[in-house]
Formats: C-alpha cells, structure tokens, sequence
C-alpha cells in the first residue's frame, strides 16, 4: 500500500519542478515581452529595439547572457531590450511574427534591431553571443549611448569627435586639451579617473602614430586577452578594449 501511495507523490513532485524550471527559464530579468499585439505598439516609442526571437521557453547561456544585456542597458531610456517566445504547437503564439521577420526555429535564439527613424528593415545579429560584442553592435547602428564596462559617456563623446576631426589638426589638439584637463579634475571614483587617462594616452598615441595605431591597438589586445593572465588582467584588457571601441568608430 505503502508503494502506491509514494509513486503519485512523485510524480506530482517531478511536475512542480518541472514547473518552477519553466518559469526560472523564461524568467528574462529586464526584459520585456512581446507578443503580435503589442508588438508594434512598444517597438514604436523607442528609438532603437532590441528582440531576441526564442522558443516558448528559453534556456541556458545564451539566454542568460542576453539578460545581462538587459541589464547592463537598463538605464538607457532609448533603447527597449525584449524577448518574442514563439511556440510551434498549440496555437501557435507569435508564429507570425516570426514569420514576418523572417526567422526560422533552426536559427534559435536570433537578435533583431528595430530602428524608429528611417524605415530601414531590420538588422539581424550575426557575431558572438557576448554582452560586450551585442552591446557595441547595438552602438554601431543606432546611436544610443551604451557605456561599456571602463567607458565613461564624456570620453566617449570627445574619442568619437577626435576620430572625425582626422584630417583638422587644430581641432584634434583642442580635444586632447579638453581630454587632458577633465581627466586632470579627476572623476567620481578612483577607477573612473584611471580610464580617463586611458582615453588621453589613446588620444596622444594617436597624434603620434596615427589612426591605423587603434586597430593594431585593438589586435594587440585580443591576442594578449587569449593568453594565460589573471582574471583581474583580462577584466582590464577587456576595459581597454571597451575604451579602443570608442575610437574605431565615426559615431556613437
């Protein structure tokens, strides 16, 4: 009798975890969610969107690591990070949108950027599924100040218009002046004021061996990340990465 009575109880346990697995699964911190109705609705007040189109109920690295996109954007008010969970059974939930966007299940978890101004498709995701990499493509199309990990929003601001002002070599000197002086004042925190120095050694290394110096730059760095260092040096390699990204585009 005994057996009888502890065989349902286990089951009914098996289904309760399987349960709280789903909704720990779906559970995207920051998130939003989209579904055919309110699709539209959301996309259209931001300036850019980003989507993960996913199965129903997403899981594993992927997934969490679009989470830390979310929340590491979660105070950019023009940027929206949301999820669409489309379902192959049942009814079918948000089918259509994928379908609208041309994303098939085989290519699950696939990222879409909508832009509000322009009417321009689209743009979908094709590199690693790596917080810095998805952050600094979101950058390259839409404009949106995102700051990376070492990144401070003022430097970022003068890298960009000192890598515009190439062939302006008063312009430049008047920039790396107003680099050298903010980083002289000093920042809000000890670190802050460290990779404000950065940005100005950067600056100056640029004057002095040119533009092409930021890709060797940037080559150096990857090469010295995939060696055996600390944890502590790769942290700071991908700091200064973050930083060198500010000076390898035209726009932010």
């Amino acid at each position: 009798m005994k057996l009888f009575v502890l065989i349902p109880t286990v089951i009914v346990l098996h289904i309760l975890l399987a349960n709280v697995d789903l909704v720990d699964a779906t559970n995207c911190k920051g998130c939003t969610p989209l579904d055919t109705y309110s699709f539209e609705k959301l996309v259209s007040k931001f300036k850019a969107t980003l989507v993960k189109f996913d199965v129903a109920y997403p899981y594993g690295e992927k997934h969490d690591e679009f989470g830390k996109v979310a929340d590491a954007t979660r105070g950019v008010s023009d940027l929206l990070v949301a999820e669409v969970n489309v379902k192959d059974y049942g009814d079918k939930d948000n089918q259509d949108l994928a379908e609208k966007y041309e994303v098939k299940a085989k290519d699950f978890p696939v990222l879409k950027l909508f832009r509000r101004e322009g009417g321009e498709p689209p743009e979908t995701y094709k590199g690693d599924f790596k917080l810095d990499d998805i952050i600094t493509w979101v950058k390259s199309f839409t404009g949106v100040y995102i700051g990376l990990p070492g990144c401070i929003e003022q430097f970022d601001r003068l890298a960009g218009e000192f890598m515009k002002s190439k062939s302006d070599v008063k312009k430049r000197a008047e920039l790396l002046k107003q680099a050298k002086e903010l980083a002289d004042k000093g920042m809000e925190t000890p670190k802050d004021t460290e990779y404000a120095q950065i940005y100005v050694k950067l600056m100056e290394k640029i004057v002095e061996k040119g533009d092409e110096f930021v890709k060797g730059e940037i080559a150096r760095v990857e090469n010295l990340r995939k060696t055996k260092v600390s944890v502590d040096k790769k942290e700071g390699l991908q700091k200064r990465l973050n930083i060198l990204q500010a000076f390898s585009h035209d726009e932010l």
